[in-house]
């Protein structure tokens, strides 16, 4: 009777434990998705990668998808389905802005100012609705080199918004756009081609035409974007950082 009991109670521990364990989200757009076919396609979000630096004890799950505004992806029911999930404890990440652009496509399209800072005002607030903790951050830069060598902004006034709604709320905040410029600056216009997709015919199995993209990650820059932002998180003081390995 006793060892059943202490079965039993072991049981229960272990699945209280679990019970208690966060769950990292993350929501936004292709720059941070999950990719089809790893293993062989060259392109990789940094959320796709970011697994490797946490620590068992705590869960992530990466709601990214390509293609997503602050907007889409609230009216395509992503956003419910991790809202149903939030308990107190969790945390989202948060980063939106590069389909909010998209002037030709009133599905994603979002005013910076009003429509695109209410959204992440939204999701903040029922965020903290939930206990959970909210981490805003700006998007990520685009290789955008000019003739000079001069990197050249191309997210207008969707980071400034970010920063704003960041120290408006009093949200956790890390600066995605400040730390990938640096990344690609250091790079320099030659060697930041292999944090992105540039690939001659033939050259990669995945791609049977010239791939030029310096939006999207390789590997290497997933790696490389997602070990700034952990770098970053573990200064915020969230409580995520004891989950940081």
């Amino acid at each position: 009777m006793k060892k059943i009991l202490l079965i039993l109670s072991v049981v229960i521990s272990t699945f209280t434990f679990a019970q208690k364990k966060p769950t990292l989200f993350l929501i936004g757009d292709s720059t941070m998705a999950n990719k089809d076919n790893p293993d062989k396609n060259p392109e990789h979000g940094w959320g796709q990668v970011l697994g490797q630096f946490l620590t068992p004890n705590i869960e992530l799950q990466n709601h990214a998808m390509n293609g997503r505004s602050s907007k889409s992806f609230r009216t395509e029911g992503r956003w419910d389905k991790v809202e149903k999930q939030l308990k107190k404890g969790d945390f989202v990440i948060i980063q939106f802005g590069h389909n909010d652009q998209k002037l030709k496509d009133s599905t994603k399209f979002t005013n910076p100012h009003t429509q695109y800072r209410a959204n992440l005002e939204r999701y903040v607030n029922e965020t903290r609705a939930k206990g959970a903790t909210p981490i805003l951050m700006t998007s990520i830069t685009r290789r955008n080199f000019n003739e000079n060598g001069v990197l050249i902004d191309t997210h207008t006034d969707y980071p400034l918004v970010v920063r704003m709604v960041a120290n408006d709320m009093k949200v956790a905040f890390v600066d995605m756009q400040l730390l990938t410029e640096q990344m690609e600056i250091s790079a320099g216009p030659e060697k930041s081609k292999l944090l992105h997709l540039h690939f001659k015919a033939g050259e990669n199995p995945y791609y049977d035409k010239d791939k030029a993209d310096d939006t999207h990650l390789s590997k290497l820059g997933a790696e490389t974007v997602a070990k700034l932002a952990v770098k970053d998180l573990k200064k915020l003081k969230t409580g995520l950082e004891k989950y940081i390995k």
